[in-house]
């Protein structure tokens, strides 16, 4: 690795550091106003070549709970991802629940190329839905399964439904079962009050993991999905936390003289990627968790920060200043010389590779305005995904085919998902309030 010949001072090192790594974190979370618990789902842009898919309701025996309904959920599910178009129910010719009531004929009039239809049936607490998806043009079932929930758990059996939905026509796992975290921020009160939630995918049966009057920030998901890093200031300085999500149980893991920032999980959830100014500049470590033994990734005068393991889990990308500005790069093992990744603007922060080492996206700078962008790892083309002006904390669905980021709407902080081509975009806000940094669960077993 090269150094430059004239290195800042330490004072002024230290105070950069601070400014950069606040910019990229801490600014993410000081808007103001009250914040609901529950996010709402608002549509604001669909695909152009969005398959068309008849979602049945569902036929109903033995006192079905009516507050959830599950065909509504699953066509709701299949919408958002924009990928799909969904049939009103109330324009289909026919409501069939089996294969023995189905005219695909009606269905081809009606410009369908698949159609789900199910039985739902109570017996005691528990509720189980039959479900067959029919290809309209093939005439033939590409998918039949059955699934089985309690009776007061009805989104998950939906949520589960979508996802073998979503798998068997486009062969890519669903990502509907996962989990959403954020962070929202109250001044209701007159004095802040910062909430860690976590939501289903589609903003419901949110629930406050964290309150408190300092900021949280970055929250990681773990492999498994039991448990959340995230950075907390209520000590009065930050500090990095792991919580397990069952018990509820709090472990601060660094808490060193500086910075502790941007924790980052390794595939197997013994070891995460922080950022430390411990020695007086703000680098990359990793930390094995079980015995806190920790291991300097990057050694330069720059501000480096950010770091996110990529798609192979032995390199990793992250953002530095090291050539005057933030950009991205990449180190292809932990002891690799570190690879500029972008070059499209003088701020390029915050990577996010996707699972198959195809794409790293971050947020990038055009004309004084924040969008999200993406990189084309193999041939270094940049696409700029988002048109709104404010967009930050990107993070990917487990899948793929989706990217969740933070940004403004009508001066409200909103989290809006966007297919992972930008072609398509729901939006989340809070009814009232701030809702920033999301985080994007792995898939959940």
């Amino acid at each position: 690795m090269t150094n430059r010949t004239r290195t800042p001072g330490k004072t002024s090192r230290i105070r950069y550091a601070c400014q950069l790594v606040c910019a990229f974190f801490v600014c993410a979370v000081l808007g103001s106003g009250p914040a609901s618990a529950e996010l709402t789902i608002r549509i604001t842009e669909g695909a152009d070549a969005a398959i068309p898919v008849a979602v049945v309701p569902f036929a109903e025996s033995g006192g079905i709970p009516s507050s959830d309904k599950v065909s509504s959920i699953v066509q709701d599910d299949l919408t958002m991802s924009g990928e799909f178009n969904t049939l009103a129910p109330e324009k289909m010719l026919s409501l069939p629940s089996q294969r023995s009531e189905m005219y695909f004929r009606d269905w081809r009039l009606l410009g369908q190329r698949y159609v789900l239809v199910g039985q739902l049936s109570r017996s005691g607490d528990r509720v189980e839905a039959r479900y067959e998806l029919f290809d309209v043009n093939r005439e033939e079932r590409i998918l039949g399964s059955s699934a089985s929930a309690s009776a007061n758990n009805m989104r998950t059996l939906a949520h589960h439904i979508s996802d073998k939905v979503y798998e068997a026509i486009t062969g890519v796992p669903g990502a509907f079962s996962t989990k959403l975290a954020y962070v929202t921020l109250d001044r209701a009160s007159g004095e802040p009050r910062y909430r860690l939630q976590v939501s289903d995918v589609d903003g419901k049966r949110a629930r406050v993991r964290l309150e408190g009057k300092e900021p949280i920030l970055s929250p990681a998901w773990s492999p498994d999905g039991e448990k959340l890093a995230y950075v907390s200031f209520e000590t009065g300085r930050p500090a990095v936390f792991i919580h397990e999500l069952a018990s509820g149980n709090r472990t601060r893991i660094a808490e060193f003289r500086g910075l502790n920032s941007a924790p980052a999980w390794s595939d197997d959830g013994r070891s995460l990627l922080l950022t430390l100014s411990k020695d007086g500049n703000a680098e990359i470590y990793r930390m094995d968790i079980a015995s806190k033994n920790l291991k300097r990734l990057t050694n330069h005068w720059s501000i480096d920060t950010e770091a996110s393991w990529d798609h192979t889990g032995n390199g990793f990308f992250f953002t530095s200043d090291r050539s005057g500005g933030p950009q991205i790069y990449h180190k292809s093992s932990e002891n690799a010389d570190p690879r500029r990744i972008t070059f499209g603007s003088r701020y390029n922060a915050r990577p996010r590779p996707d699972n198959e080492g195809k794409y790293v996206y971050y947020v990038h700078q055009r004309d004084r305005a924040f969008h999200i962008a993406r990189t084309n790892l193999k041939s270094g083309e940049e696409t700029v995904l988002t048109r709104t002006e404010s967009d930050e904390s990107p993070s990917v669905a487990p899948n793929g085919r989706m990217l969740i980021y933070a940004t403004k709407q009508s001066g409200n902080s909103v989290l809006t998902v966007i297919s992972a081509d930008g072609g398509a975009a729901y939006s989340l806000p809070a009814s009232e309030g701030d809702v920033r940094e999301p985080a994007w669960s792995p898939i959940l077993h």
